[in-house]
């Protein structure tokens, strides 16, 4: 007697695996019991219309995961170890139904905007990367593979290559005036934000942030148990009075900035407040993650120098990404602060892998060495220069034709800050309908703010139109678009 009714099925799967699945599921079912006997090999393969050795492989592979014995001169039995007994050793067969799971700190399932789905694109930090050079950046990765050292390949250098670490600590006294002695690589940003977020933050600590800010870094503090204090902004950026007003009031531990080109709003932190912000942390005994996200991108002027680069206290953490100048998927970003902390953020980045991307690290590495990345960096910068100047002159042609929007065109960044006159709730959905991507003022606050500063819904009347990734003709055919959407009378 055979033990199932099996019939192959024409599918991908190779038939030894159909068999040996229809095998495991009658075991599971109780359909075969404990120490059950099972016909030879030699008897199921004429039976089932199978190849002898294929039914072999079936009941092998069944032994191998343990469902299966096979005993010498006996045959093959249904292993006695499985806790699985019969229907008719049991009434009622066990029910298993899924249990309520007690998550450490619940969070929704991430959702990522798939970018490529929109005719028009305006996110605010995304480089054109059809611009990129990959067949130069090809030969840099296949040079790499050729001459790769194979003991760079083991575990270890948690911190990053050091001809990567090399080549940055260059670029950053050259290009920022930057000066450190070591530095951390990870994969981008955000785990530059996550691994100093861990490494400071016990639950219940006072993490301060700009009251419009980058929402993934403060998911990040609240997530490893920070309280988020809101801290005023105006036209000119953090509000001193008022950092300094929270800072009596609650022990702040880390203070996040985004000085150069503030997210959103794009404004530059003046040296002046910077003086007094520094001065402000110093003395209440506060931390600065300064995150320069897009230094490289500045048009008008020469950028101010990062606040790291005077530093004397050894109170800021620098975090920064090569993501606008290549691409979001090479992930590396870099921490640079000083020799304590950067032991603390080494030893956590091993608790989540033990080893980084080596080929990719050492072939940035390679380009920065030739002198590509420069060249590549400088003709970006040249081409968001147009494109930031093209959206400047839309943007005052609207205003020309009555229009009630304001802008104020930035020195740098890759997007620009405006504020529409009218309610912008819900723009970004009705544009999403039509193939327009962009985001909208009430994006950027935190709901969960212990101090929160979110403004009344009428309140919300500023868009972020990122300028970097697209044309200039496909942009002025977007804005058209979005304009009508905005101001329903505008003639088209």
């Amino acid at each position: 007697m055979h033990p199932i009714v099996f019939e192959a099925q024409h599918n991908n799967e190779a038939i030894y695996l159909q068999l040996a699945g229809a095998l495991r599921e009658a075991i599971k079912a109780g359909k075969l019991v404990t120490g059950t006997k099972l016909s030879s090999a030699r008897a199921m393969a004429p039976a089932y219309q199978l190849n002898r050795h294929t039914v072999m492989n079936a009941l092998q592979l069944l032994v191998a995961e343990g469902w299966l014995e096979a005993k010498e001169k006996s045959g093959y039995f249904v292993t006695h170890t499985l806790p699985i007994d019969s229907s008719a050793q049991h009434k009622k067969q066990p029910k298993y139904v899924p249990k309520q799971l007690v998550f450490a700190q619940p969070m929704n399932d991430p959702v990522t905007a798939e970018l490529a789905q929109y005719k028009y694109n305006f996110a605010g930090g995304l480089p054109d990367i059809e611009k990129f050079p990959f067949i130069e950046f090809k030969r840099a990765m296949s040079n790499v593979c050729q001459r790769v050292d194979a003991k760079k390949l083991h575990y270890g250098a948690v911190g990053g290559e050091n001809e990567l670490k090399l080549q940055v600590q260059v670029y950053l006294q050259s290009a920022r005036n930057l000066r450190t002695e070591d530095l951390v690589i990870c994969n981008g940003s955000q785990e530059a934000l996550f691994l100093t977020a861990r490494v400071f933050i016990s639950p219940g600590d006072y993490v301060a942030c700009e009251t419009l800010g980058y929402p993934p870094a403060r998911k990040a503090f609240s997530a490893c148990g920070a309280r988020i204090i809101d801290i005023h902004q105006d036209e000119q950026g953090l509000c001193v009075a008022d950092l300094e007003t929270q800072l009596q009031r609650y022990s702040i531990k880390l203070l996040y900035l985004t000085p150069l080109h503030q997210y959103p709003t794009t404004v530059t932190l003046s040296p002046t407040r910077r003086l007094q912000i520094y001065q402000l942390c110093y003395q209440y005994g506060g931390v600065i993650i300064e995150d320069d996200y897009d230094h490289e991108f500045h048009y008008r002027c020469q950028p101010l120098q990062p606040m790291a680069s005077d530093d004397p206290a050894g109170i800021v953490i620098y975090i920064s990404t090569f993501s606008k100048i290549m691409f979001a998927g090479a992930r590396v970003g870099y921490i640079c602060a000083r020799k304590q902390i950067l032991e603390q953020i080494r030893s956590h980045k091993q608790l989540i892998n033990h080893k980084n991307d080596v080929l990719t690290q050492l072939s940035v590495a390679q380009w920065m060495q030739t002198g590509q990345f420069e060249r590549h960096l400088k003709r970006m910068t040249k081409l968001y220069k147009s494109r930031s100047e093209a959206m400047a002159g839309e943007l005052a042609h609207y205003q020309k034709v009555g229009l009630p929007l304001r802008f104020i065109y930035p020195d740098g960044g890759m997007a620009m800050w405006v504020d529409c006159g009218v309610n912008v709730l819900g723009v970004k959905a009705l544009a999403g309908k039509h193939g327009i991507y962009l985001q909208t003022q009430d994006e950027f606050y935190y709901a969960n703010s212990e101090r929160s500063l979110q403004p009344s819904a009428t309140a919300i009347t500023h868009i972020r139109l990122g300028f970097a990734g697209q044309n200039t003709a496909h942009m002025s055919q977007g804005l058209q678009q979005l304009m009508q959407l905005i101001y329903p009378r505008y003639p088209s």
